[in-house]
């Protein structure tokens, strides 16, 4: 039962998202009521399918960055030469997070300009925390008798870290990567603000013109996206745990 209505929520999630996209106007009776002066409730300046496209793209390629060097830094600082590094890079990953993101744009844009670059600066420093907390967790707790069986086996550090470490820590490392990616997917909305493509627009096009339709169809669009793909990588991650014999990460 349980399965059957989660099935049912994500059909019903995605089938809105859908209409979201490319069939907004279906929503045109229940959006006009929310216009005042005869606005239109309809967001017609950009393509929503567009928009979603772009906030998906400025996410996905601050992700990765973050991925990147949050697994190398978590390992780094496991290993025994980079265990006195461990303080400084967790308050590196922290700032990341503590310093707001309007303020790292406003930083930024004089360096790059305009548009996608500050953005994903931002988003970049804003998703390094979750990952690198989780990897340094995940390879910290492998235990001790599974590192000295692999070492009684001969194996060298790098096969001990790609063959055991690595896989025992997946499920905690996916995890903070999911948490990385719907954080990145709401906090991408403030890249509109600097002129990179997203959902921010339509957010902002209905604050300046008092439009609650449009804030509503931005809005929902984003949240949306973030519970269906942490929902998708959520299976992703059961996969790949069932195919390395591990239980999920509770």
């Amino acid at each position: 039962m349980r399965l059957l209505m989660a099935n049912i929520f994500r059909l019903a999630a995605l089938a809105l998202l859908l209409v979201l996209l490319f069939r907004t106007e279906w929503l045109t009776p229940i959006l006009a009521p929310l216009t005042n002066f005869n606005a239109a409730p309809i967001y017609t300046q950009n393509s929503l399918a567009w928009l979603a496209a772009y906030h998906l793209e400025l996410v996905a390629v601050s992700i990765l960055g973050s991925a990147v060097l949050a697994v190398l830094g978590g390992i780094f600082v496991t290993r025994k030469s980079g265990a006195d590094f461990l303080p400084l890079t967790r308050a590196i990953a922290n700032a990341g997070q503590t310093f707001p993101p309007v303020a790292v744009l406003a930083l930024a844009v004089p360096a790059t300009g305009f548009g996608m670059a500050p953005t994903l600066i931002a988003l970049f420093l804003y998703g390094l925390l979750p990952i690198f907390e989780n990897t340094v967790s995940g390879l910290q707790q492998v235990p001790a008798s599974i590192i000295d069986a692999a070492d009684g086996m001969g194996m060298s550090p790098r096969q001990r870290l790609f063959s055991i470490e690595l896989p025992l820590a997946m499920p905690l490392i996916l995890e903070g990567l999911k948490v990385a990616t719907v954080i990145n997917i709401g906090t991408a909305t403030i890249g509109s603000t600097v002129a990179a493509k997203g959902l921010g627009e339509v957010i902002i096009a209905g604050l300046i013109s008092d439009n609650t339709a449009f804030i509503l169809q931005g809005g929902l669009i984003v949240g949306l996206m973030a519970v269906l793909i942490y929902d998708a990588m959520g299976q992703v991650e059961a996969v790949i745990n069932r195919r390395i014999g591990l239980r999920a990460a509770a």
